[in-house]
């Protein structure tokens, strides 16, 4: 029944199951057009089918609620429900309505980057479908695996999954589960740079939404072929795509495309060099971000607006922007690894408190057990209670025992992920940084020079153009010597011998002390890569300790490897310190090289005198 129909029979509408299924027709009909009215008509069924106890109703309420919730971008209210869904249908007896309740929940998860959650949820849901034999949900569960590895950047697993719910897709009459998927395989096709294939397939996404009128998949389909023709260089036809994005997002009241489509056009424009029609859409674009607490597109949109006051030779505006865009960059890096931080510290208190209960009802037990004998042998009660207590106490041990080692597990595995969370982000901020702001001020600097040429300047104006160019060969300078320090490319490429050697030369060349390096046992000696970054991280708040606070004129860095224990050496002729302040020291400094130590395991010595410099000495088992 089509929308005119349905909505003929709403006087006639009763309270029971029919009539949650009536409402879930209903607001499908409006999901992809008036999202707004189409959650009033799937909330209308959910409250009837709570009233009559009809939970197959409650849980197609859930679904089809938490997917506009989905297209909203209000992916935790999505999750509160989904994981209702999964509580429900875990007490009826419908396989098929627990997978898909698995599956949606799953997706909740995908959409707030937990994808370790995700993946336990679709593995259950994907064996329920295929002990069942539903091909069209085995389909479906291809293409949100599909989404998953695209997330988790496995591109050719994506493409794999995608193909293969693209291929039954297009033998069932099931169009917005057919233009999704082929909407997400271009996606990953377009990782992959094969821009071909990803045309075909949105053109293909495109027709489906305007067969059908889905105006969401409409208005992905337009962002998804501007950006494609913009990787390309074909930005004369940018418009007529972010455009019409502008145009259907703004139907569907969706912020985050509302965003994307604006800043889109003021490429555009930045391309037709109409510098100030594409400086009004980013800022369009900037306050949209803004209202609606979009970090990523306010990111993406700041480095527009950059790039945009520099072709305008504004060169301080474009300045702060780009600082602005690198500031949330950074937050976001550093939002992250708290987030990881408190997620592993929750998962340790939950795992100490059920060591703790264990324990207490072991105790429980053996005092019952100690009360029954006592009572039926009132003769041999002191020896049984001698054996009881000793026996007790053994147990107790061996728990406690037990408990301080799973602490340190935990701690340990909490460590592990935090460092390991921190060096990733360094690396795809380090690689941003280089590939992407380097590549741009080197650019600028090339049309600056090429400008410089076809300019009759002042001697005033000469000058000032000048000190511009030096200003920004230190930027890009400034900027290569952080994203080296972040990640630096001879540890990666050459191993950790290299790299210490390499950033004690860089120590040496600044002239702020002279720094000797020395190394025994290393020649050809393989360190895995996050021992090494571990090592080099230690090292390298040592040295730059030394730097701030020792008021040295020499120091020496020593790496050995000897009989399977690497040794690490680090000395200065400066100041010294009275060593007992450590122990009340709360800077993050000296907490990050604990917190390295303590994670490799290792053993470390301070040895330090006023006015006789200072020596620590770290012995590591390889």
């Amino acid at each position: 029944m089509n929308k005119d129909s349905l909505i003929k029979l709403l006087p006639t509408v009763k309270e029971d199951s029919a009539g949650v299924e009536f409402y879930i027709k209903l607001g499908q009909q409006y999901e992809s057009s008036e999202p707004e009215l189409a959650k009033k008509y799937y909330s209308k069924a959910g409250t009837i089918g709570e009233k009559v106890n009809y939970k197959p109703g409650v849980l197609k309420y859930i679904f089809n609620y938490t997917f506009v919730l989905n297209m909203q971008g209000r992916y935790d209210s999505g999750l509160l429900l989904n994981q209702r869904s999964v509580t429900i249908a875990r007490t009826i007896n419908n396989p098929l309505l627990l997978g898909k309740a698995l599956f949606n929940t799953g997706t909740s998860y995908r959409l707030l980057i937990k994808y370790e959650d995700a993946a336990k949820l679709y593995e259950e849901g994907r064996k329920i479908f295929m002990s069942n034999g539903d091909s069209l949900l085995s389909a479906q569960a291809n293409e949100i695996l599909q989404m998953l590895y695209y997330q988790l950047e496995d591109y050719d697993k994506a493409i794999a999954y995608g193909e293969a719910s693209v291929k039954f897709l297009r033998t069932v009459d099931e169009p917005v589960w057919l233009g999704t998927a082929l909407s997400n395989l271009g996606m990953s096709y377009s990782k992959k740079r094969d821009y071909t294939k990803a045309k075909s397939v949105w053109n293909e996404a495109l027709s489906i939404g305007q067969a059908i009128g889905n105006i969401e998949m409409e208005a992905s389909q337009m962002v998804n072929l501007g950006d494609l023709f913009m990787n390309t260089g074909n930005y004369a036809i940018l418009n007529n795509y972010y455009g019409k994005a502008l145009e259907l997002y703004t139907i569907l009241e969706a912020d985050e495309g509302i965003a994307v489509a604006l800043r889109g056009l003021a490429i555009y424009y930045f391309f037709k060099k109409d510098f100030s029609t594409a400086r009004d859409y980013a800022n369009r674009s900037l306050k949209v971000a803004n209202e609606n607490n979009l970090l990523f597109e306010k990111k993406k949109t700041l480095e527009t607006l950059s790039r945009i006051h520099f072709a305008l030779h504004d060169l301080q505006t474009g300045q702060k922007y780009m600082q602005e865009a690198t500031l949330l960059a950074d937050s976001a890096i550093n939002d992250r690894i708290r987030k990881n931080t408190v997620e592993f510290e929750t998962k340790y208190e939950t795992a100490k408190k059920d060591n703790q209960i264990k324990l207490q009802q072991a105790a429980i037990k053996q005092k019952n057990t100690l009360n029954y004998v006592l009572i039926g042998s009132a003769a041999a009660i002191l020896i049984i209670s001698l054996l009881s207590f000793r026996n007790y106490r053994q147990k107790q041990n061996l728990q406690q025992q037990r408990i301080s080692e799973l602490e340190t597990e935990k701690q340990l595995e909490a460590t592990e992920a935090v460092l390991k969370g921190e060096e990733q982000e360094r690396t795809r901020l380090a690689k941003d940084l280089h590939d992407g702001l380097g590549g741009m001020l080197s650019g600028i600097k090339y049309s600056f020079s090429t400008m410089k040429g076809n300019l009759i300047l002042t001697p005033d104006n000469a000058q000032a153009f000048e000190r511009s160019m030096d200003m920004l060969d230190s930027s890009i300078k400034e900027m290569r010597r952080v994203a080296h320090n972040m990640m630096p490319e001879a540890l990666v490429k050459y191993g950790l011998d290299t790299a210490l050697k390499d950033f004690c030369n860089d120590i040496n060349q600044s002239g702020a002390v002279k720094v000797i390096y020395q190394s025994v046992g290393m020649e050809g000696v393989q360190i895995e890569q996050t021992a090494s970054i571990t090592l080099y991280r230690i090292v390298q708040e040592l040295v730059n300790n030394i730097l701030k606070h020792a008021t040295a004129t020499q120091a020496v860095v020593q790496l050995n490897k000897l009989n399977g224990t690497i040794t690490i050496t680090v000395e200065d002729d400066g100041n010294g310190f009275d060593t007992s302040i450590l122990q009340q020291r709360k800077g993050m400094g000296w907490s990050n090289i604990l917190s390295r130590v303590e994670f490799m395991k290792g053993v470390m010595d301070v040895q330090s005198e006023s006015g006789k410099g200072t020596s620590v000495h770290i012995e590591i088992k390889a």
